[in-house]
């Protein structure tokens, strides 16, 4: 099984990430954590690129800076945990980009659509969980940290990529589970659990 996380930032997904993993290997399970963009040696080196507030690039170099790390993370990492019958738990996959980069900065969505095909081999998640909160509760919780290249856009861009994870649990409700996050951290994973058959 392929479990994604998404959402905006300050929703508890790596909290929520590390619940669900601990009460799968309850369950006996052997589960692999991972991030996105990150996971291995050359992914983790794109995500410092994209992350620094120094890094000066355009929308389109963006794109295609988190696909080639996807695409590196789907066929070394996941594909062959799949494979071996692991449960994959991943914090972002392809749905942040087209939240981000398509609803965010405004690219063509058939265009973010065809990439991220193409970088995960066909590749589609078994089950999504948007973590969502509102905008000013974000906002709140990141209030006192140091942001990154990705946390510092305008409340715009938070506003429109938002409006991205809504449309998508729309287009998607068979597969994207949309979690209110801001109840408690137990009951935010009971929430989860619920749609979890092992």
């Amino acid at each position: 099984m392929f479990i994604t996380f998404e959402g905006i930032d300050g929703v508890g997904k790596t909290t929520q990430i590390n619940l669900l993993k601990t009460y799968l290997e309850s369950k006996n399970k052997e589960v692999l954590s991972i991030r996105e963009p990150g996971g291995l040696s050359f992914s983790e080196k794109i995500r410092e690129i994209l992350l620094d507030t120094k890094t000066e690039i355009n929308s389109t170099t963006e794109l295609f800076l988190f696909e080639a790390a996807r695409s590196e993370l789907t066929e070394k990492i996941i594909l062959p945990a799949l494979n071996e019958n692991k449960i994959v738990i991943c914090d972002r996959f392809y749905d942040s980009t087209s939240a981000y980069q398509g609803f965010g900065r405004g690219i063509n969505l058939d265009d973010i659509n065809y990439l991220n095909t193409v970088a995960t081999q066909k590749l589609v998640p078994d089950l999504t969980f948007y973590l969502d909160i509102p905008i000013s509760q974000s906002l709140n919780r990141n209030i006192n940290k140091v942001k990154d290249r990705m946390e510092s856009n305008t409340l715009n861009f938070i506003t429109n990529v938002k409006k991205g994870f809504d449309k998508l649990s729309e287009l998607y409700p068979d597969r994207i589970k949309r979690i209110k996050a801001d109840d408690s951290i137990d009951q935010v994973h009971q929430n989860i659990i619920k749609h979890i058959n092992v």
